[in-house]
C-alpha cells in the first residue's frame, strides 16, 4: 500500500484543534469533508464549530470554511460527525452537541442543495443520556435502514451518596426505518462481561453489516484488544462480546467496504503493555501507533497481516475517516498529532491511499 499526504490541518492561534471529520462524494464529483474545529480549548469539551472543504474534480483539496457554528442548542461543542448520503438525495449531517457534563446527544441536518443550505436539527438519540458516537461511523444498510451504534456512559452513584460519571461503557443502538426522519432506541445491547476488571468497558463502538445480513459490531477496551459481537436479527440481540483478531491499545477500529467487496480496516495493532507508554516525553499519544491497514477477501473470516501506514513514535493516529474514489484509491482523515502540537488528538491529516 502507498500513503500519500495531502493536507495537514494543525493547531494555531485560536484554533487549538482540528480533529474527527468524515467524507462524501457529491452528485458532480467532488468531494465534501467535514471536520470539528475548535476554538478555544482542546479538550473534548471545549468550544468547537464544524466546519468542511472541498475536494475538487482531480481530488485536490480546497480551502476551509466554517459549516456550523459552534454554541447551537446551549450545546458546548460540535463534534464526531458522519456524512451520509440519504435514501432520498439529501447530504444528511450527523453530529454530537456537548450540553453541560452529562448530556451528549446526537442530531442530524439534512442538505436538499448538496451542502450549501442545512435543515433545522432532529434528535438522533431518543432519550436523554451521554452518548458517544464516533465520526464516520453512521451507516446505511442494504434495505434503507439506517443504523448507529453509541456508547453509552451513565452516571453512578457512591455508598456516600455521591455521583460519579462512570467510564465505563456499553454499546447501544439506534434504528431508523424512514431515512432518518425518527430514530428508535434498538432493545439489544452489549456489555463488557468483566466490568470488575475493566475500566473501559466497550467504547467508541463501530458497526458493519456483513454480505450474509449479519451484524459485525466492536468496541475499544483497555484489555489489549477490540471486543466484537454479532446480530443476526438487525441488531436487536447481540452475541456475548469476545476478543477480536485486532489487538489495540484503547483506540478507535475504523473499517470501510469497498465496491469490490472487501473490507479495508484501520488501527493501532500494538495494546499497551509490557512497559509501552501512553506518553512520548510529555506528549500524550495514547500508544496510538503505529496506524496500520489491514484487507480482508472473505467478508471478514480472515485479514491480511497489518501494514504500517504512519509510524512516527512521537505522534499517533486514530479516529480515521475514509472514503473510496472513483479509480479505487481510498481518501483518508486522522488524527496525527505530535510534539509540536500539544498531542495526538490536536492535528488532522488527510491523505490518500493506494490500495496493493
Amino acid at each position: 500500500m502507498k500513503l500519500e499526504r495531502l493536507l495537514d490541518l494543525a493547531p494555531g492561534p485560536g484554533n487549538p484543534r482540528n480533529s474527527e471529520g468524515s467524507f462524501l462524494r457529491l452528485k458532480d464529483g467532488r468531494g465534501l469533508f467535514a471536520y470539528s474545529h475548535f476554538t478555544q480549548g482542546a479538550q473534548d469539551d471545549a468550544a468547537a464549530a464544524i466546519w468542511a472543504l472541498v475536494f475538487d474534480e482531480k481530488g485536490v483539496p480546497g480551502q476551509p470554511y466554517e459549516l456550523l457554528p459552534s454554541g447551537e442548542g446551549g450545546a458546548m461543542n460540535l463534534m464526531s460527525l458522519t456524512l451520509l448520503r440519504m435514501g432520498n438525495g439529501d447530504v444528511g449531517l450527523f453530529y454530537l452537541r456537548r450540553i453541560g457534563k452529562t448530556l451528549l446527544e446526537m442530531v442530524l441536518r439534512r442538505s436538499a442543495d448538496e451542502g450549501v443550505t442545512w435543515s433545522q436539527p432532529s434528535a438522533v438519540t431518543t432519550r436523554p443520556g451521554f452518548f458517544v458516537v464516533n465520526n464516520d461511523r453512521v451507516l446505511m444498510l442494504r434495505n434503507g435502514h439506517i443504523l448507529i451504534p453509541a456508547a453509552e456512559h451513565k452516571k453512578q452513584q457512591r455508598a456516600d451518596g455521591s455521583v460519579f460519571f462512570d467510564a465505563r461503557s456499553e454499546a447501544v443502538f439506534f434504528l431508523s426505518e424512514d431515512d432518518g426522519h425518527t430514530f428508535r432506541e434498538l432493545p439489544g445491547r452489549c456489555v463488557m462481561p468483566y466490568q470488575d476488571k475493566c475500566a473501559s468497558g466497550l467504547q467508541e463502538p463501530g458497526v458493519m453489516e456483513m454480505m450474509d445480513g449479519r451484524l459485525w459490531a466492536w468496541a475499544r477496551t483497555d484489555l489489549g484488544a477490540q471486543w466484537e459481537m454479532f446480530s443476526f436479527d438487525g441488531g436487536r440481540r447481540w452475541t456475548p462480546p469476545e476478543p477480536s483478531q485486532f489487538t489495540s491499545p484503547l483506540s478507535p477500529l475504523s473499517v470501510l467496504r469497498l465496491r469490490d467487496g472487501r473490507l479495508l480496516a484501520l488501527y493501532n495493532p500494538i495494546p499497551l503493555y509490557n512497559g509501552r507508554a501512553a506518553y512520548a516525553g510529555e506528549t500524550w499519544t495514547g500508544g496510538r501507533t503505529p496506524l496500520s491497514a489491514r484487507l480482508s477477501e472473505d467478508d471478514g473470516e480472515s485479514w491480511s497481516d497489518p501494514e504500517a501506514l504512519e509510524t512516527q513514535e512521537d505522534h499517533g493516529y486514530c479516529y480515521t475517516a475514509l472514503m473510496e474514489e472513483e479509480n479505487g484509491t481510498v481518501l483518508l482523515a486522522y488524527c496525527a498529532g505530535g510534539p509540536e502540537d500539544g498531542n495526538c488528538l490536536t492535528r488532522l491529516r488527510l491523505a490518500r491511499l493506494t490500495l496493493s
